[in-house]
């Protein structure tokens, strides 16, 4: 009895194998009944709802996008990511049994994604080929981000003194594995790829609990110390050598659809080079930048521009007596 589920095809659920007792809860199961269970889900799917769209099953396949991530990823930091030996003789052995299914994946799930668009945005439909060559622009891509991500690392090396070695910091922190998706997420971002520069980011966001939407531009030397709970926003501007902490937000003014945005159409802010944003700041606004060189300290909620080296520190509230305590 173990093809009692149909083989799995793409971008179905995954039907798990039957585990023990199934057939005996089949047999004091009326076929007829589960019969009419599976007769009202299907006509459920008739209510016209968002959620009951069959078309859907054209759209790219998530498990397949995060399989190229993996090998874009491992292309990254080849050494680190070997199972076996690896020198410069199987370099190029290495590389490729990456790349080639990198290319084929991404080409095939960026036509899904544009064809599932239907090219609603404005302006000429694109080419026939544009999914495969928009893969191989990404791929170029790969050296000069290999060059920005070796900077990351260093930046997280010395800018933890917790870090033991670099390969400590390349294998295990979530800031790495978070700028690392964001890098390539960025890259199809600014190509006007459809649905997967999300997909990927969220995959990091559920990995490492840091939010960093596709669509912010993030400097050289960045490093997000620990980790958890901070939030990028859409058009944020990142300079060089950016150092943030966990908890820290880089939002938008208004969480409305449609909401107050700068004259640039910038909702997010601006974080100029050398700054420093300690754990639970909170920095709003596509208006507000932080100018070079400033340290905004924990806890700080700002939604105005600072100039260059400001020191900006959060007042704690001040505890006052009741009347009621004082006998009032």
């Amino acid at each position: 009895m173990k093809e009692i589920y149909s083989p799995e095809t793409e971008g179905a659920s995954v039907a798990r194998p039957p585990g023990p007792g199934y057939l005996a809860r089949m047999a004091i199961q009326p076929r007829s009944e589960l019969e009419d269970v599976i007769g009202e889900v299907v006509a459920s799917y008739a209510g016209g709802r968002l959620i009951d769209s069959l078309s859907s099953a054209q759209l790219p396949n998530k498990r397949q996008v995060i399989e190229a991530l993996d090998h874009l990823r491992a292309v990254m930091y080849l050494g680190y990511y070997a199972t076996g030996s690896l020198d410069e003789t199987r370099l190029h052995h290495a590389v490729s049994a990456h790349l080639y299914p990198a290319s084929e994946i991404l080409t095939e799930q960026i036509g899904r994604a544009v064809r599932y668009e239907g090219f609603r945005k404005a302006g000429a439909p694109l080419d026939n080929d544009w999914p495969r060559a928009v893969t191989l622009r990404l791929l170029r891509r790969i050296s000069p981000l290999r060059a920005l991500l070796s900077k990351d690392v260093i930046a997280a090396f010395q800018g933890d003194p917790a870090a033991a070695s670099v390969e400590e910091v390349i294998f295990s922190y979530p800031s790495i594995a978070a700028i690392t998706i964001h890098r390539i997420a960025h890259e199809l971002y600014r190509e006007g790829v459809p649905m997967l520069p999300r997909t990927m980011a969220e995959h990091a966001h559920t990995l490492t609990g840091i939010d960093i939407h596709p669509g912010a531009e993030v400097g050289e030397s960045f490093f997000i110390d620990h980790g958890t709970g901070v939030v990028i926003g859409e058009t944020c501007v990142i300079g060089n050598n950016v150092k943030i902490f966990q908890g820290v937000t880089l939002g938008a003014l208004s969480l409305a659809r449609g909401g107050p945005t700068a004259p640039s159409g910038k909702r997010h802010p601006t974080l100029e080079d050398d700054v420093t944003i300690y754990a639970g700041a909170t920095i709003l606004g596509g208006d507000t930048v932080i100018g070079r060189g400033s340290v905004v300290g924990g806890n700080a909620w700002l939604t105005e521009s600072v100039p260059p080296g400001s020191r900006v520190s959060y007042d704690a509230p001040v505890a006052t007596e009741s009347p009621k305590a004082k006998g009032g």
